[in-house]
């Protein structure tokens, strides 16, 4: 059976995680596929944590500082060249970005990523490199790939500007412009705080809490994202044709931050009064933030025929899953 090696960059990170579970648990032969996968992860700073390695054991791991490249060169030596790279490697705080936009560019600009993988003579490499729905505006609703990209803050500058970069210099791509990533936690628990979580938390106190009515976004449940990034990955093994992709990549409803919370309210019984709207405009949260990037995702639909979940369903979906964990 063919061995089809796979890089996730950024593997210990929230979507990282996800994905190496699916990766490692893809069953050959699904979907007509005959190939497995041979698994490879970066990281960062501290080792990766056990409860990861235990759930995806033939995997390797490899400690790279995508500023510097420092890193690539061991997984050429020991892994080789990857046939698939999922770049899920970012710093993604907008607020983070703003304090420090050269090491926000550094980083989710993946300049040494992209001139590690053009060191190989095969042209066989294909870059799945999440990008964000920060690239708009924010000034309409339900944006097309084609709308131009007009970020107003350093996070979707830096974003807009790595899409650029692989475009440029790199043959075959898929760039998705993910939504809020949501759904259950992670085998080993990411230390950032997760949107469905922290809103049950939080209305799990019984006190009123405010959130914004008037910024909007197409949240995407984590396994419809990573049942995107499976798709694409057979698709550049069983086709090999050249890929050059822009997709939106969000959920199916356009909501508020109000909606996402009155969804977890009504799944867990909460009391919705509590729920106290409020306009974005009446928090300072040091960054600019885009009103509405809601997303059409029809160029996804008809591409990879795949159906993103309402919000609810995923809302339903993740705290069924975290019941059984």
């Amino acid at each position: 059976m063919e061995k089809v090696k796979v890089l996730v960059v950024g593997g210990t990170g929230y979507l990282g995680q996800h994905l190496l579970q699916a990766y490692a648990h893809a069953i050959p032969n699904a979907n007509g596929n005959s190939f497995a996968f041979d698994l490879a992860f970066t990281h960062h700073s501290s080792p990766p944590p056990r409860p990861l390695l235990d759930a995806i054991p033939s995997s390797i791991y490899f400690q790279v500082d995508l500023k510097t490249g420092v890193g690539f060169e061991a997984i050429s030596n020991t892994f080789g060249q990857p046939d698939v790279v999922v770049n899920c490697a970012a710093i993604s705080v907008p607020r983070a970005c703003e304090i420090d936009p050269a090491t926000a560019h550094a980083i989710n600009v993946p300049s040494s990523l992209v001139q590690w993988l053009r060191s190989f003579e095969k042209r066989t490499t294909l870059l799945i490199h999440l990008s964000t729905d920060q690239v708009y505006e924010g000034e309409k609703s339900f944006y097309k790939e084609d709308d131009i990209a007009v970020p107003v803050n350093v996070y979707g500058k830096t974003k807009v500007a790595a899409e650029q970069f692989i475009s440029e210099n790199f043959p075959n791509f898929a760039i998705l412009r993910s939504s809020i990533i949501y759904g259950p936690q992670t085998i080993s628990p990411v230390p950032k705080s997760l949107p469905i979580q922290w809103i049950d938390g939080t209305l799990a106190k019984g006190e009123e809490v405010q959130f914004f009515h008037d910024e909007f976004r197409c949240p995407i449940y984590v396994k419809d994202l990573v049942a995107i990034i499976l798709a694409l990955t057979s698709q550049w093994i069983s086709e090999g044709k050249q890929m050059q992709l822009l997709l939106n990549v969000g959920g199916a409803d356009r909501v508020s931050r109000v909606q996402m919370a009155e969804a977890v309210a009504q799944f867990r019984g909460y009391n919705t009064s509590l729920i106290k709207p409020v306009s974005a405009s009446s928090v300072d949260r040091g960054v600019k933030s885009p009103a509405d990037i809601s997303m059409d995702i029809s160029r996804l639909v008809q591409t990879l025929k795949i159906h993103p979940v309402s919000f609810k369903d995923g809302v339903r979906s993740t705290f069924a899953t975290e019941a059984r964990q």
